[in-house]
């Protein structure tokens, strides 16, 4: 079914609009939270979530891409478990991709921290533009997405190798980048 008459079951308040959403995105959003919980439960428990909120958004929101907007819920939904989650227990594999950031964000707690995550998304977004097709959806893959370096390097067909470098390289560019912007790291 195509995203637009998905989209008019919402707005004709049809339930049919859920299923219609499990069944084509279903998968893409237990994967999305799957790789940031590590749990397979909580990734279930995310994707209804998710149907939910997208339930409750749309009306009045009509979504562009439905495809972004349901993975931008999930990704929220998923993050916010795993801080709950994180007093009980942590997801290594999570952890390690967050870890491989950290160096690169601004540290918390300064009084500009708000108005500087924003800018800080858009200058993020405007350097992704700048660089290589390949290493901007494997950079995306894994920070947005929060593939393994072996899930990246199947759906690229390359080495895994060729992965940790492509983002080692992504990595340090996006460093000077935010550097030569301002952003104190």
């Amino acid at each position: 079914m195509e995203d637009s008459e998905i989209m008019e079951r919402y707005w004709q308040r049809s339930e049919s609009a859920l299923d219609a959403t499990g069944e084509k995105y279903g998968p893409y959003l237990r994967k999305i939270a799957h790789n940031i919980l590590g749990s397979y439960e909580d990734a279930e428990e995310c994707e209804n979530e998710v149907y939910l909120a997208a339930w409750n958004t749309i009306p009045p929101e009509r979504p562009a891409d439905l495809k972004l907007f349901l993975g931008r819920i999930a990704r929220n939904i998923a993050l916010d478990r795993h801080d709950y989650n994180t007093a009980r227990r942590r997801n290594p594999a999570f952890c390690t991709v967050l870890s491989e950031l950290e160096e690169l964000l601004p540290a918390p707690g300064s009084a500009e921290e708000a108005c500087e995550a924003g800018e800080l998304v858009r200058t993020i977004s405007a350097f992704l533009r700048t660089v290589r097709r390949e290493d901007r959806i494997i950079f995306v893959r894994r920070y947005w997405h929060a593939d393994t370096i072996a899930e990246i390097a199947k759906q690229m067909n390359t080495g895994e190798g060729r992965v940790k470098s492509s983002l080692f390289r992504t990595r340090n560019k996006l460093r000077h980048h935010l550097q030569k912007e301002g952003f104190q790291l």
